[in-house]
Protein backbone atom coordinates (compact mmCIF):
# COMPACT_ATOMS: atom_id res chain seq x y z
CA UNK A 1 0.00 0.00 0.00
CA UNK A 2 2.97 2.38 0.64
CA UNK A 3 4.84 3.67 -2.41
CA UNK A 4 8.66 3.84 -2.54
CA UNK A 5 9.74 6.06 0.36
CA UNK A 6 11.85 9.19 0.08
CA UNK A 7 15.30 8.31 1.49
CA UNK A 8 16.07 10.39 4.59
CA UNK A 9 19.15 8.43 5.59
CA UNK A 10 21.44 11.26 4.43
CA UNK A 11 19.79 13.70 6.85
CA UNK A 12 22.03 13.88 9.90
CA UNK A 13 22.16 16.11 12.94
CA UNK A 14 23.28 19.30 11.26
CA UNK A 15 20.20 21.47 10.77
CA UNK A 16 21.38 23.27 7.69
CA UNK A 17 22.59 20.08 6.04
CA UNK A 18 19.29 18.37 6.87
CA UNK A 19 17.26 21.20 5.44
CA UNK A 20 19.34 21.42 2.26
CA UNK A 21 19.30 17.67 1.73
CA UNK A 22 15.56 17.41 2.27
CA UNK A 23 14.85 20.31 -0.07
CA UNK A 24 17.02 18.69 -2.72
CA UNK A 25 15.19 15.37 -2.30
CA UNK A 26 11.83 17.03 -2.91
CA UNK A 27 13.08 19.29 -5.70
CA UNK A 28 13.23 22.67 -3.94
CA UNK A 29 16.93 23.40 -4.35
CA UNK A 30 19.57 24.47 -1.80
CA UNK A 31 19.08 26.81 1.15
CA UNK A 32 21.19 29.85 1.95
CA UNK A 33 23.04 29.68 5.26
CA UNK A 34 20.66 29.93 8.23
CA UNK A 35 21.15 29.94 11.96
CA UNK A 36 20.25 26.46 13.28
CA UNK A 37 18.24 27.44 16.32
CA UNK A 38 14.58 27.48 17.21
CA UNK A 39 11.66 25.20 16.20
CA UNK A 40 10.69 24.38 12.62
CA UNK A 41 7.25 24.28 11.04
CA UNK A 42 6.17 22.68 7.77
CA UNK A 43 5.70 26.02 6.03
CA UNK A 44 8.82 27.91 7.14
CA UNK A 45 10.98 24.82 6.66
CA UNK A 46 10.10 24.70 2.96
CA UNK A 47 10.42 28.46 2.48
CA UNK A 48 13.73 28.54 4.34
CA UNK A 49 12.79 31.50 6.56
CA UNK A 50 13.49 29.70 9.82
CA UNK A 51 16.01 29.16 12.53
CA UNK A 52 15.72 25.86 14.37
CA UNK A 53 17.58 23.05 16.06
CA UNK A 54 18.74 19.86 14.40
CA UNK A 55 15.94 17.57 13.13
CA UNK A 56 15.77 13.81 13.14
CA UNK A 57 14.39 11.53 10.42
CA UNK A 58 11.34 10.90 12.60
CA UNK A 59 10.73 14.58 13.13
CA UNK A 60 10.98 15.38 9.43
CA UNK A 61 8.55 12.61 8.56
CA UNK A 62 6.07 13.83 11.14
CA UNK A 63 5.98 17.26 9.51
CA UNK A 64 5.48 16.00 5.98
CA UNK A 65 3.32 12.90 6.25
CA UNK A 66 -0.13 13.63 4.75
CA UNK A 67 -2.90 14.87 7.07
CA UNK A 68 -6.00 12.76 7.61
CA UNK A 69 -8.71 12.62 4.92
CA UNK A 70 -12.11 14.03 5.88
CA UNK A 71 -15.82 13.40 5.22
CA UNK A 72 -15.68 9.62 4.91
CA UNK A 73 -19.15 8.41 3.89
CA UNK A 74 -20.52 5.04 2.80
CA UNK A 75 -23.45 3.83 0.70
CA UNK A 76 -24.86 0.37 1.30
CA UNK A 77 -24.89 -2.41 -1.30
CA UNK A 78 -25.22 -6.19 -1.44
CA UNK A 79 -22.24 -7.49 0.66
CA UNK A 80 -20.43 -4.25 -0.11
CA UNK A 81 -20.22 -0.55 0.75
CA UNK A 82 -19.29 2.25 -1.65
CA UNK A 83 -16.99 4.70 0.16
CA UNK A 84 -16.01 8.26 -0.69
CA UNK A 85 -13.90 10.85 1.12
CA UNK A 86 -12.23 14.24 0.74
CA UNK A 87 -8.49 14.31 0.10
CA UNK A 88 -6.30 16.22 2.57
CA UNK A 89 -4.36 19.28 1.46
CA UNK A 90 -0.70 18.48 0.89
CA UNK A 91 2.31 20.25 -0.63
CA UNK A 92 2.70 19.61 -4.33
CA UNK A 93 6.26 18.31 -3.96
CA UNK A 94 5.17 15.35 -1.82
CA UNK A 95 1.92 14.16 -3.46
CA UNK A 96 -0.40 11.47 -2.16
CA UNK A 97 0.39 8.12 -3.77
CA UNK A 98 -2.24 5.85 -2.19
CA UNK A 99 -4.95 5.49 0.44
CA UNK A 100 -5.32 2.81 3.11
CA UNK A 101 -8.90 1.76 3.90
CA UNK A 102 -9.93 -0.04 7.07
CA UNK A 103 -13.27 -1.28 8.33
CA UNK A 104 -14.60 -2.45 11.69
CA UNK A 105 -17.67 -4.46 12.64
CA UNK A 106 -17.35 -3.76 16.38
CA UNK A 107 -17.57 0.01 16.42
CA UNK A 108 -13.83 0.60 16.02
CA UNK A 109 -12.46 -1.73 18.70
CA UNK A 110 -10.53 -3.65 16.05
CA UNK A 111 -9.86 -2.91 12.38
CA UNK A 112 -9.34 -4.87 9.17
CA UNK A 113 -7.41 -3.42 6.22
CA UNK A 114 -9.15 -3.76 2.87
CA UNK A 115 -6.85 -4.82 0.05
CA UNK A 116 -7.61 -2.71 -3.00
CA UNK A 117 -4.21 -2.23 -4.63
CA UNK A 118 -2.65 1.20 -5.11
CA UNK A 119 -4.85 4.13 -6.11
CA UNK A 120 -5.14 7.88 -5.59
CA UNK A 121 -8.91 7.85 -6.18
CA UNK A 122 -11.01 9.31 -3.37
CA UNK A 123 -13.61 6.56 -3.65
CA UNK A 124 -13.60 2.77 -3.41
CA UNK A 125 -16.02 -0.13 -3.08
CA UNK A 126 -15.27 -2.33 -0.08
CA UNK A 127 -16.40 -5.86 -0.94
CA UNK A 128 -16.68 -9.16 0.90
CA UNK A 129 -18.76 -7.76 3.76
CA UNK A 130 -21.57 -9.55 5.58
CA UNK A 131 -25.10 -8.38 4.86
CA UNK A 132 -27.11 -6.98 7.78
CA UNK A 133 -23.93 -6.28 9.81
CA UNK A 134 -23.10 -2.68 10.71
CA UNK A 135 -19.63 -1.39 9.74
CA UNK A 136 -17.63 1.80 10.29
CA UNK A 137 -14.75 2.87 8.04
CA UNK A 138 -11.64 5.03 8.19
CA UNK A 139 -9.10 6.13 5.58
CA UNK A 140 -5.43 7.25 5.72
CA UNK A 141 -3.43 8.92 2.95
CA UNK A 142 0.04 7.73 1.90
CA UNK A 143 2.93 9.68 0.34
CA UNK A 144 6.62 9.01 -0.30
CA UNK A 145 7.43 9.40 3.40
CA UNK A 146 4.86 6.89 4.58
CA UNK A 147 1.30 6.65 5.86
CA UNK A 148 -0.44 9.57 7.55
CA UNK A 149 -2.99 9.50 10.33
CA UNK A 150 -6.40 7.93 9.90
CA UNK A 151 -9.55 9.94 9.39
CA UNK A 152 -12.34 10.04 11.91
CA UNK A 153 -14.45 6.93 11.49
CA UNK A 154 -17.51 7.11 9.28
CA UNK A 155 -21.10 6.81 10.36
CA UNK A 156 -22.29 3.22 10.58
CA UNK A 157 -23.27 1.60 7.26
CA UNK A 158 -25.07 -1.76 6.97
CA UNK A 159 -24.75 -3.66 3.69
CA UNK A 160 -27.86 -5.52 2.57
CA UNK A 161 -29.39 -7.04 -0.53
CA UNK A 162 -31.17 -4.36 -2.55
CA UNK A 163 -34.95 -4.58 -2.56
CA UNK A 164 -37.30 -2.27 -4.46
CA UNK A 165 -40.94 -1.30 -4.28
CA UNK A 166 -42.72 -1.30 -7.63
CA UNK A 167 -45.88 -0.11 -9.34
CA UNK A 168 -46.61 -1.59 -12.77
CA UNK A 169 -49.77 -0.38 -14.54
CA UNK A 170 -50.68 -1.67 -18.00
CA UNK A 171 -52.40 0.22 -20.79
CA UNK A 172 -56.17 0.60 -20.50
CA UNK A 173 -58.58 -1.06 -22.91
CA UNK A 174 -60.23 0.99 -25.64
CA UNK A 175 -63.94 1.72 -25.44
CA UNK A 176 -66.25 -0.11 -27.84
CA UNK A 177 -69.43 0.76 -29.66
CA UNK A 178 -71.08 0.45 -26.31
CA UNK A 179 -69.00 -0.93 -23.46
CA UNK A 180 -66.39 1.02 -21.57
CA UNK A 181 -62.78 -0.22 -21.71
CA UNK A 182 -61.36 -2.03 -18.71
CA UNK A 183 -58.45 -0.48 -16.83
CA UNK A 184 -54.94 -1.78 -17.31
CA UNK A 185 -53.75 -4.31 -14.79
CA UNK A 186 -52.50 -2.74 -11.55
CA UNK A 187 -49.72 -4.49 -9.63
CA UNK A 188 -47.74 -3.07 -6.71
CA UNK A 189 -45.63 -4.63 -3.97
CA UNK A 190 -42.62 -4.05 -1.72
CA UNK A 191 -39.33 -5.85 -1.12
CA UNK A 192 -38.74 -7.21 -4.61
CA UNK A 193 -35.12 -8.42 -4.64
CA UNK A 194 -32.84 -7.26 -7.46
CA UNK A 195 -29.23 -8.08 -8.27
CA UNK A 196 -26.49 -5.49 -8.64
CA UNK A 197 -25.07 -5.25 -12.15
CA UNK A 198 -28.10 -6.88 -13.78
CA UNK A 199 -30.11 -5.01 -16.40
CA UNK A 200 -33.89 -5.20 -15.96
CA UNK A 201 -36.32 -4.48 -18.78
CA UNK A 202 -39.07 -1.90 -18.30
CA UNK A 203 -42.02 -1.96 -20.73
CA UNK A 204 -44.79 0.62 -20.55
CA UNK A 205 -47.89 -0.64 -22.34
CA UNK A 206 -49.87 1.62 -24.66
CA UNK A 207 -53.61 2.06 -24.39
CA UNK A 208 -56.01 0.14 -26.63
CA UNK A 209 -57.35 1.87 -29.74
CA UNK A 210 -60.80 3.39 -29.90
CA UNK A 211 -63.49 2.50 -32.44
CA UNK A 212 -65.28 4.84 -34.84
CA UNK A 213 -68.81 3.82 -35.70
CA UNK A 214 -70.78 5.10 -38.68
CA UNK A 215 -74.27 3.68 -39.03
CA UNK A 216 -75.63 0.23 -38.22
CA UNK A 217 -73.01 -2.49 -38.60
CA UNK A 218 -72.52 -5.99 -37.31
CA UNK A 219 -71.53 -6.34 -33.67
CA UNK A 220 -67.80 -6.49 -34.15
CA UNK A 221 -67.03 -2.95 -33.06
CA UNK A 222 -65.35 -3.70 -29.77
CA UNK A 223 -62.38 -1.57 -28.84
CA UNK A 224 -58.85 -2.97 -28.71
CA UNK A 225 -57.24 -4.38 -25.59
CA UNK A 226 -54.53 -2.36 -23.87
CA UNK A 227 -50.93 -3.54 -23.94
CA UNK A 228 -49.04 -5.19 -21.09
CA UNK A 229 -46.54 -3.35 -18.88
CA UNK A 230 -43.50 -5.19 -17.50
CA UNK A 231 -40.74 -4.80 -14.93
CA UNK A 232 -38.36 -7.74 -14.59
CA UNK A 233 -40.62 -10.77 -13.95
CA UNK A 234 -43.65 -8.63 -13.08
CA UNK A 235 -46.24 -8.34 -15.85
CA UNK A 236 -49.46 -6.34 -15.66
CA UNK A 237 -52.08 -7.32 -18.23
CA UNK A 238 -53.57 -4.80 -20.62
CA UNK A 239 -57.15 -3.73 -19.97
CA UNK A 240 -59.97 -5.53 -21.76
CA UNK A 241 -61.74 -3.73 -24.62
CA UNK A 242 -65.31 -2.57 -24.28
CA UNK A 243 -67.92 -4.75 -26.02
CA UNK A 244 -70.18 -3.89 -28.96
CA UNK A 245 -73.91 -3.13 -28.91
CA UNK A 246 -76.53 -5.36 -30.45
CA UNK A 247 -77.92 -4.13 -33.74
CA UNK A 248 -81.04 -4.98 -35.72
CA UNK A 249 -79.20 -6.88 -38.43
CA UNK A 250 -78.00 -9.67 -36.14
CA UNK A 251 -79.41 -8.99 -32.69
CA UNK A 252 -76.19 -9.95 -30.88
CA UNK A 253 -74.75 -8.12 -27.90
CA UNK A 254 -71.02 -8.61 -27.42
CA UNK A 255 -69.40 -8.98 -24.03
CA UNK A 256 -66.38 -6.95 -23.08
CA UNK A 257 -62.96 -8.51 -23.47
CA UNK A 258 -61.09 -10.06 -20.59
CA UNK A 259 -58.00 -8.19 -19.40
CA UNK A 260 -56.24 -6.64 -16.41
CA UNK A 261 -59.72 -5.31 -15.70
CA UNK A 262 -62.51 -6.52 -17.93
CA UNK A 263 -64.21 -4.39 -20.54
CA UNK A 264 -67.88 -3.50 -20.11
CA UNK A 265 -70.52 -5.36 -22.10
CA UNK A 266 -72.09 -3.77 -25.14
CA UNK A 267 -75.66 -2.48 -24.77
CA UNK A 268 -78.91 -3.90 -26.11
CA UNK A 269 -80.24 -1.36 -28.55
CA UNK A 270 -82.83 -3.36 -30.42
CA UNK A 271 -83.68 -6.65 -28.79
CA UNK A 272 -84.64 -7.19 -25.18
CA UNK A 273 -84.36 -10.12 -22.85
CA UNK A 274 -80.66 -10.89 -23.23
CA UNK A 275 -78.28 -10.22 -20.33
CA UNK A 276 -74.63 -10.18 -21.32
CA UNK A 277 -71.75 -10.20 -18.84
CA UNK A 278 -68.76 -7.91 -18.95
CA UNK A 279 -65.21 -9.10 -19.49
CA UNK A 280 -63.30 -10.78 -16.70
CA UNK A 281 -60.54 -9.05 -14.78
CA UNK A 282 -57.24 -10.75 -13.87
CA UNK A 283 -56.93 -11.88 -10.27
CA UNK A 284 -54.72 -9.53 -8.26
CA UNK A 285 -54.74 -6.89 -11.00
CA UNK A 286 -58.29 -5.67 -11.56
CA UNK A 287 -62.01 -6.35 -11.66
CA UNK A 288 -64.73 -7.48 -14.03
CA UNK A 289 -66.51 -5.20 -16.45
CA UNK A 290 -70.16 -4.30 -16.04
CA UNK A 291 -72.97 -6.23 -17.73
CA UNK A 292 -75.83 -5.32 -20.04
CA UNK A 293 -78.95 -5.94 -17.92
CA UNK A 294 -80.95 -7.39 -20.83
CA UNK A 295 -83.96 -5.09 -21.03
CA UNK A 296 -84.71 -3.55 -24.41
CA UNK A 297 -82.72 -0.38 -25.05
CA UNK A 298 -80.49 -0.96 -22.04
CA UNK A 299 -77.16 0.89 -22.10
CA UNK A 300 -73.71 -0.67 -21.95
CA UNK A 301 -71.62 -1.74 -18.99
CA UNK A 302 -68.68 0.21 -17.63
CA UNK A 303 -65.15 -1.14 -17.69
CA UNK A 304 -63.71 -2.65 -14.53
CA UNK A 305 -61.21 -0.70 -12.43
CA UNK A 306 -58.39 -1.66 -10.09
CA UNK A 307 -60.62 -1.21 -7.01
CA UNK A 308 -64.17 -1.79 -8.27
CA UNK A 309 -66.13 -3.75 -10.84
CA UNK A 310 -67.62 -1.80 -13.70
CA UNK A 311 -71.23 -0.75 -13.28
CA UNK A 312 -74.02 -2.60 -15.10
CA UNK A 313 -75.65 -0.54 -17.82
CA UNK A 314 -75.97 2.37 -17.59
CA UNK A 315 -72.49 1.58 -16.34
CA UNK A 316 -69.95 3.79 -14.69
CA UNK A 317 -66.34 2.71 -14.89
CA UNK A 318 -64.92 0.99 -11.84
CA UNK A 319 -62.72 3.18 -9.65
CA UNK A 320 -58.96 2.86 -9.63
CA UNK A 321 -56.47 2.55 -6.78
CA UNK A 322 -54.23 5.24 -5.29
CA UNK A 323 -50.45 4.84 -4.96
CA UNK A 324 -47.91 7.12 -3.26
CA UNK A 325 -44.85 5.39 -4.70
CA UNK A 326 -43.97 8.47 -6.76
CA UNK A 327 -43.87 10.63 -3.64
CA UNK A 328 -47.44 11.92 -3.89
CA UNK A 329 -50.78 10.13 -3.98
CA UNK A 330 -51.99 9.40 -7.52
CA UNK A 331 -54.93 7.21 -8.52
CA UNK A 332 -54.44 4.81 -11.42
CA UNK A 333 -56.41 2.24 -13.42
CA UNK A 334 -59.97 3.54 -13.53
CA UNK A 335 -62.44 1.86 -15.91
CA UNK A 336 -64.11 3.61 -18.86
CA UNK A 337 -67.79 4.52 -18.66
CA UNK A 338 -70.33 2.74 -20.84
CA UNK A 339 -72.05 4.52 -23.76
CA UNK A 340 -75.73 4.48 -24.61
CA UNK A 341 -78.13 4.96 -27.49
CA UNK A 342 -79.88 7.69 -25.54
CA UNK A 343 -78.48 10.25 -23.10
CA UNK A 344 -77.79 7.92 -20.17
CA UNK A 345 -74.03 7.44 -20.16
CA UNK A 346 -71.61 6.06 -17.63
CA UNK A 347 -68.91 8.22 -16.09
CA UNK A 348 -65.26 7.21 -16.06
CA UNK A 349 -63.86 5.66 -12.90
CA UNK A 350 -61.41 7.63 -10.77
CA UNK A 351 -57.90 6.91 -11.94
CA UNK A 352 -58.09 8.08 -15.54
CA UNK A 353 -61.22 6.32 -16.85
CA UNK A 354 -62.82 8.04 -19.85
CA UNK A 355 -66.51 8.99 -19.78
CA UNK A 356 -69.03 7.19 -21.98
CA UNK A 357 -70.94 9.06 -24.69
CA UNK A 358 -74.42 8.97 -26.22
CA UNK A 359 -75.27 8.22 -29.83
CA UNK A 360 -73.42 10.53 -32.23
CA UNK A 361 -70.97 11.89 -29.68
CA UNK A 362 -67.32 11.30 -28.80
CA UNK A 363 -66.45 9.41 -25.63
CA UNK A 364 -63.58 10.34 -23.34
CA UNK A 365 -60.23 8.61 -23.63
CA UNK A 366 -58.33 7.16 -20.70
CA UNK A 367 -55.79 9.55 -19.19
CA UNK A 368 -52.22 9.10 -20.39
CA UNK A 369 -49.94 7.12 -18.01
CA UNK A 370 -52.76 6.08 -15.69
CA UNK A 371 -53.92 2.90 -17.45
CA UNK A 372 -57.48 4.26 -17.52
CA UNK A 373 -60.01 2.57 -19.82
CA UNK A 374 -61.58 4.45 -22.73
CA UNK A 375 -65.23 5.42 -22.64
CA UNK A 376 -67.78 3.57 -24.79
CA UNK A 377 -69.92 5.22 -27.45
CA UNK A 378 -73.62 4.67 -28.07
CA UNK A 379 -73.33 4.61 -31.87
CA UNK A 380 -72.35 6.80 -34.85
CA UNK A 381 -69.53 8.40 -32.93
CA UNK A 382 -66.10 7.67 -31.57
CA UNK A 383 -65.30 5.69 -28.46
CA UNK A 384 -62.33 6.62 -26.28
CA UNK A 385 -58.91 5.03 -26.48
CA UNK A 386 -57.29 3.55 -23.40
CA UNK A 387 -54.67 5.47 -21.43
CA UNK A 388 -51.07 4.28 -21.52
CA UNK A 389 -49.54 2.62 -18.48
CA UNK A 390 -46.67 3.52 -16.18
CA UNK A 391 -43.84 1.85 -14.22
CA UNK A 392 -42.47 3.29 -10.96
CA UNK A 393 -39.64 1.86 -8.84
CA UNK A 394 -38.52 3.04 -5.42
CA UNK A 395 -35.80 2.04 -2.98
CA UNK A 396 -33.98 3.50 0.02
CA UNK A 397 -31.48 6.26 -0.77
CA UNK A 398 -28.90 4.63 1.49
CA UNK A 399 -28.17 2.54 -1.60
CA UNK A 400 -26.27 3.91 -4.56
CA UNK A 401 -28.06 5.34 -7.57
CA UNK A 402 -28.70 2.99 -10.48
CA UNK A 403 -25.57 2.51 -12.56
CA UNK A 404 -27.51 2.90 -15.83
CA UNK A 405 -31.00 3.61 -17.12
CA UNK A 406 -32.62 3.91 -20.54
CA UNK A 407 -35.98 5.28 -21.57
CA UNK A 408 -35.41 8.63 -19.82
CA UNK A 409 -37.12 7.89 -16.50
CA UNK A 410 -37.88 10.78 -14.17
CA UNK A 411 -35.53 10.39 -11.19
CA UNK A 412 -36.13 12.00 -7.81
CA UNK A 413 -34.50 11.62 -4.40
CA UNK A 414 -36.75 12.66 -1.53
CA UNK A 415 -38.18 11.36 1.71
CA UNK A 416 -35.44 8.78 2.10
CA UNK A 417 -36.03 7.16 -1.31
CA UNK A 418 -34.71 7.09 -4.85
CA UNK A 419 -37.67 7.03 -7.25
CA UNK A 420 -37.53 6.10 -10.95
CA UNK A 421 -40.65 6.71 -13.07
CA UNK A 422 -41.01 5.55 -16.67
CA UNK A 423 -43.71 6.83 -19.00
CA UNK A 424 -42.10 5.00 -21.91
CA UNK A 425 -40.19 1.75 -22.20
CA UNK A 426 -36.56 1.40 -21.13
CA UNK A 427 -34.36 -0.45 -18.64
CA UNK A 428 -32.48 -0.10 -15.37
CA UNK A 429 -29.23 -1.55 -14.05
CA UNK A 430 -28.72 -1.35 -10.28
Amino acid sequence: MVATAIDLSAIKTDALSAASTFRTLIGLGTLATQSPTGTPSASNFLRGDYSWSAPTDTGLRAYFLPPAPTSVTGTSGDTQVSLSWSAPTVIAQIPITDYVIQYSSNGGTSWTTFSDGTSTSTSATVTGLTNNTAYVFRVAAVNGLGQGTYSAQSASVTPARLVVDYLVVAGGGGGGWGGGGGAGGFRTASNFTVSLGTQYTVTVGGGGASRFVSGAISGTSAGANGNNSVFASITSTGGGAGGANSVAINGTTYKGNDGGSGGGSGGNQALGGVSVAGGLGTSGQGNNGGACPGNSGSPSGGGGGASDVGGDGPGNGGNGTASSLSGSSVTYAGGGGGGSYNSTNGSGGTGGGGAGAAFGNTAGSGTVNTGGGGGGNGGTGTSGSGGSGIVILRYADTYAAASATTGSPTITVAGGYRVYKWTGSGSITF
